[in-house]
């Protein structure tokens, strides 16, 4: 993975609006949103990866340490109202890598509570 080609862009407010969090480069896990004051309130968000728009997973927990119920984003995309996915406001926590991450892989980093190598962890 070529550094510079994963994008995560975190928007409060459907519809792309309200306070925004951007995440570039490479991949990236936050244990506990509350770091960013951000716990709760994701309501829309942009994936992405440049170099290869296939190789991104995203994957929310509704709990802190990657724990509790989770929606899986697998290849860039943008998704402008979680309320049709019934996740609006309820992310604690979250992963993403440059590639995809399988359900057995997803299953692991709830089991462990740790995030894959290789990629920054952000704490509370």
């Amino acid at each position: 993975m070529a550094l510079g080609n994963l994008r995560l862009a975190l928007w409060s407010g459907v519809n792309f609006s309200g306070r925004r969090i951007l995440f570039q480069r490479r991949g990236v896990a936050i244990r506990d949103l509350r770091a960013f004051r951000f716990n709760d309130e994701l309501s829309s968000f942009r994936v992405s990866n440049l170099t290869s728009p296939a190789q991104v997973t995203l994957v929310l927990f509704r709990d802190a340490g990657y724990q509790g119920p989770i929606r899986i984003f697998r290849g860039s995309q943008a998704v402008a109202d979680l309320r049709r996915l019934g996740f609006n406001n309820q992310t604690s926590s979250l992963i993403l890598v440059g590639r995809r991450l399988s359900d057995q892989e997803i299953r692991r980093i709830q089991t462990s509570r740790s995030a894959p190598a290789g990629i920054v962890t952000i704490r509370q």
